[in-house]
């Protein structure tokens, strides 16, 4: 039997235009967690707010802001979509084209989220964002969600220690899991890495053997308002390579100020690998057959630029102290920050004397501020407002705010260029360093016509 000469070259072109797959699979940017999905790694910009796709060449395919994105800490897949932990324990569904797809609260006081590409969401208490709640020793360890985040099962429980106050920190950690179901969770302060399987039983426990006596973190004495605790830094991230290898990064040293990668063995449990990061090490990539390869964050997110501004919204018409509508559109023409606060916001407060600092230092024809209340109490906002005398507009916003903006806590501010589109986004209050900052971003802007 003889095939045409046409077929046969047709068959040839089509195999040459095959796709090939992705060289690098990136697993780390930073110390969070990436997915791969569509052929390209997905990994968070926590400081821009923002998720990055790279090629399998880390080069930047395309980025994506949001709304619901304030501080992305991980990003995992979830069926055909990305399943984003936010610090505050939020998780968030994104397609890939950055749309909303849905949203969930966190089950612990804060969580984080890992996924492979199936139906099943493992839930962990976070590493990154740690909150010191007592938890009865029944509590979970880790649960199985569904991708409406909603709970149908439960792996471990949690382990209580001296000080019940400590749980969250002492059962919070890196997770990881793979289309199998087997489930990898990494405490963050216990050298120690275990693996689940499907149905919820222990396989192994590996260790690096890094102390000779495991401690359990401590409360140390407080200093003001501020309530903080003494531990080692174990582990950081946890991730899944396309070589089926689990990839642990972890602290090399107590503080983590500097890291190390190990390489496990999924089936025994062994440590195969150990590398030393240096200090600018933190991107971490693998090739399909696991070979490892490092380079520096930051400059694989500048490659991304800052990408296309988006329109603020939706757009609002509050009234003033005076009752007066004002509008969104009536700010259009200068630089605005759009700051959302309210009267038992302890941030808040410290916050309005720098945003009054800031108000004076530019013209009001270049600079506004709109300042939304988001108080459902209106005498207290008054309080606040009589205590503090701010020299900028004070808007109503009558308790409907978050649902509207969907920020994740207060203060929240939004600097807008004089077109109405986000420059930045700005959650919480980070000092006078963050507002030397910020007048340095208004100032390049203001000479903008």
């Amino acid at each position: 039997m003889t095939r045409p000469l046409g077929a046969a070259l047709l068959a040839v072109l089509v195999t040459a235009c095959r796709p090939a797959a992705p060289r690098l699979s990136l697993l780390f940017l930073g110390r969070s967690p990436a997915a791969l999905l569509g052929g390209l790694s997905w990994a968070p910009d926590a400081d821009s707010s923002r998720i990055v796709a790279f090629d399998g060449e880390l080069r930047v395919a395309k980025s994506f802001t949001s709304p619901r994105l304030a501080t992305p800490m991980a990003v995992a897949p979830l069926r055909t979509a990305l399943l984003v932990s936010e610090r505050t324990g939020e998780g968030v569904v994104f397609d890939t084209g950055g749309h909303t797809l849905r949203e969930w609260d966190s089950p612990d006081p804060v969580d984080i989220y890992a996924a492979a590409g199936t139906d099943r969401v493992i839930s962990a208490r976070s590493p990154y964002d740690v909150e010191f709640a007592a938890q009865p020793d029944t509590a979970p360890l880790l649960r199985v969600l569904d991708t409406l985040g909603r709970l149908t099962g439960r792996i471990g429980t949690v382990r209580v220690p001296a000080v019940p106050f400590l749980v969250q920190l002492v059962n919070a950690g890196a997770v990881a899991t793979d289309r199998g179901g087997a489930v990898y969770f990494a405490p963050l302060a216990r050298d120690e890495i275990v693996k689940y399987d499907a149905g919820g039983a222990l396989r192994w426990t590996a260790t690096r053997k890094l102390f000779a006596t495991e401690t359990d973190p401590v409360f140390l004495p407080p200093r003001g308002r501020r309530i903080e605790a003494r531990y080692a830094v174990v582990n950081v991230a946890l991730a899944v390579g396309p070589d089926g290898r689990l990839y642990a990064l972890g602290g090399s040293d107590s503080a983590a100020t500097t890291l190390r990668l190990d390489v496990v063995d999924t089936a025994s449990g062994k440590i195969v690998g150990t590398r030393a990061l240096g200090p600018r090490e933190a991107a971490i990539a693998v090739t399909p057959e696991g070979g490892i390869e490092t380079f520096d964050a930051e400059t694989l997110l500048a490659r991304a630029g800052d990408g296309r501004r988006e329109g603020f919204g939706p757009p609002f018409a509050l009234p003033d102290l005076s009752g007066d509508t004002v509008r969104l559109s009536q700010l259009e023409g200068k630089v605005t920050l759009i700051n959302f606060w309210a009267s038992w916001c302890d941030p808040c407060r410290e916050e309005f004397p720098h945003m009054a600092q800031l108000y004076s230092e530019f013209s009001r024809g270049d600079f506004a501020i709109a300042a939304i209340s988001d108080d459902v109490d209106r005498g207290k906002m008054l309080d606040f407002v009589r205590r503090f005398r701010p020299p900028f507009p004070i808007l109503v916003g009558g308790g409907r705010m978050k649902e509207r903006y969907h920020y994740r806590g207060l203060p929240y501010s939004v600097l807008l260029d004089r077109r109405g589109r986000v420059i930045e986004r700005i959650f919480g209050f980070g000092g006078a360093e963050e507002f030397t900052s910020l007048r340095a971003t208004i100032a390049n802007e203001v000479r903008v016509p």
